[in-house]
């Protein structure tokens, strides 16, 4: 049984000469390591306040982008994040950031498809022993990607509203499809 698109999802994924949105940039090589919610909500819950974050969760929905998003996610659509990662690459070395976690509505296409770009930027920017950049104290520091298993669907019917920002109860009774592999 498939799933159900509404035919604008389907409209809004593809180009006008019917291609994938994706398709006009190259296939990425890596493989997302998994991450369960339950291992992005220890993080969120064990972070130390008073020390910079060193993770960022990254929302890849985007006309989908309703119903709230997980506590201090960074919303960049898949569908521009191509172009924008060598920027939010400079980013997180800046912020000493060393793990960006990806999701988005069932983390099937989208969330994936981006750490996988992540990544292959992270790997075509290394110094070829697994560091990305040298910390403020000169130690060498890795920066990877992870790809939230189930997206904010399953981070909804684990936790609810529950760290996160802009939840609305409505929106989960009757969710729409998302775009997914479109």
């Amino acid at each position: 049984m498939g799933v159900h698109v509404h035919e604008h999802c389907l409209k809004m994924a593809r180009r006008e000469d019917g291609t994938p949105w994706w398709s006009a940039f190259p296939e990425p090589s890596s493989s997302p390591v998994k991450i369960t919610w339950s291992e992005v909500a220890r993080l969120l819950q064990d972070r130390d306040q008073s020390q910079p974050r060193e993770f960022l969760l990254v929302d890849t929905r985007r006309t989908d982008c309703i119903g709230g998003t997980i506590q201090g996610s960074l919303n960049i659509p898949a569908h521009s994040f191509y172009l924008m990662r060598a920027m939010l690459y400079d980013l997180c070395k800046q912020a000493g950031i060393k793990r960006i976690v990806f999701y988005c509505g069932s983390s099937n296409g989208r969330g994936p498809r981006c750490a996988a770009w992540m990544q292959d930027y992270i790997n075509s920017v290394s110094d070829g022993s697994g560091s990305d950049y040298e910390s403020d104290s000169g130690c060498s520091v890795e920066m990877t990607t992870q790809v939230m298993v189930g997206g904010i669907r399953g981070w909804v019917k684990a936790y609810g509203g529950e760290m996160m920002e802009g939840y609305d109860e409505k929106t989960w009774e009757h969710p729409k499809p998302d775009e997914e592999t479109r």
